[in-house]
């Protein structure tokens, strides 16, 4: 949080460019690899509990189980590897995805500090900029992440689909097409966008009111461990949030994925249909255990390893504009 970008002068007569910092194509590289690398690794080894969640969502037979006796019956009928199911596409998909949100994110934000006039008259509208930036970040990280978010759910959710990400992509690709790799992007919006929000205004509030709490000075002496406790306990009050947010669409998302719903309607019209015929108890509290318990994981995770990840490659910070009087 200390580092500092290049700042640009601000222009006579313009205040939008004061103390902003000015991000190179390297240090945009530099959030984007950071970003890939902290949400592969964190999704790559949640997929277990994803695979679980998931077939808690959509699977009849292991309905309104937790998750401890999902994940026995699932190894017990199809082995641990069962487990792993979607490991591939989980991967690479969240790759994309995560250096697109990140970086996206460090865009978004400058660009929009930029328009409320620099750091300091960006402070009183620092929550609309945070929801902003992250939802127009994840908009277009969405883009690149929906194919294999479809090929994914579809290798959990229907056993002997393909044998791994490859062959499941070529498949939807020869049988439905661009429309089988896009048919849930909307409820994958309604899923995502609200995680992102979640996940990055959550975090910005939860830094704000951890160092607001122990003052600029203290602040200032705090060593790379109590640092890195700060990110950390931020990410998984963040992850709360971003799970809570994001459950009843991640919830149709992975009914659709799966084929449930009238394929003949619109993406819309078939989730709307898809809600009310699973009712809120369902969309709201559905595998919302685990999914708690991964996303806090995630989050805590990739902001951890994101913040590790710019140290070690020398990216800048971004921009900040939190309140800095002590509470």
């Amino acid at each position: 949080m200390a580092q500092q970008g290049t700042k640009v002068p601000a222009p006579p007569g313009s205040p939008t460019s004061e103390n902003v910092p000015e991000f190179k194509p390297i240090d945009y590289a530099k959030f984007f690899g950071a970003g890939a690398l902290a949400a592969t690794l964190t999704h790559g080894a949640a997929t277990p509990i994803d695979v679980v969640k998931t077939r808690i969502q959509i699977d009849p037979s292991l309905k309104g189980l937790n998750m401890a006796t999902a994940t026995r019956q699932i190894v017990a009928s199809e082995g641990a590897a069962a487990l792993l199911t979607g490991f591939g596409p989980t991967a690479v998909g969240y790759l994309i995805q995560g250096g697109g949100k990140f970086m996206g994110y460090e865009f978004f934000k400058k660009q929009f500090v930029t328009l409320a006039g620099g750091p300091e008259n960006a402070i009183p509208h620092r929550t609309a900029i945070y929801l902003g930036a992250s939802a127009t970040a994840e908009f277009f990280a969405d883009i690149a992440l929906s194919p294999l978010e479809a090929t994914r759910i579809r290798l959990v959710s229907q056993r002997g689909f393909a044998n791994g990400l490859t062959s499941g992509f070529m498949r939807i690709a020869r049988e439905e097409g661009l429309r089988g790799f896009y048919s849930g992007f909307v409820p994958l919006l309604f899923k995502q966008v609200p995680y992102a929000v979640g996940q990055f205004s959550v975090h910005e509030a939860a830094v704000e009111v951890m160092y607001r709490a122990m003052g600029p000075e203290r602040r200032s002496r705090l060593t790379h461990v109590e640092t890195t406790g700060v990110e950390l306990a931020s990410g998984i009050v963040a992850g709360v949030a971003a799970a809570v947010l994001s459950h009843p669409a991640d919830t149709l998302l992975s009914a659709m994925n799966k084929g449930a719903g009238d394929k003949s309607q619109g993406s819309m019209s078939r989730m709307f249909a898809l809600g009310r015929e699973f009712g809120p108890r369902r969309l709201l509290t559905a595998g919302l255990g685990p999914r708690i318990l991964m996303t806090s994981f995630l989050v805590a995770g990739q902001f951890v390893i994101y913040a590790q990840c710019k140290t070690l490659v020398g990216a800048p910070a971004g921009v900040e504009i939190h309140k800095e009087k002590k509470i």
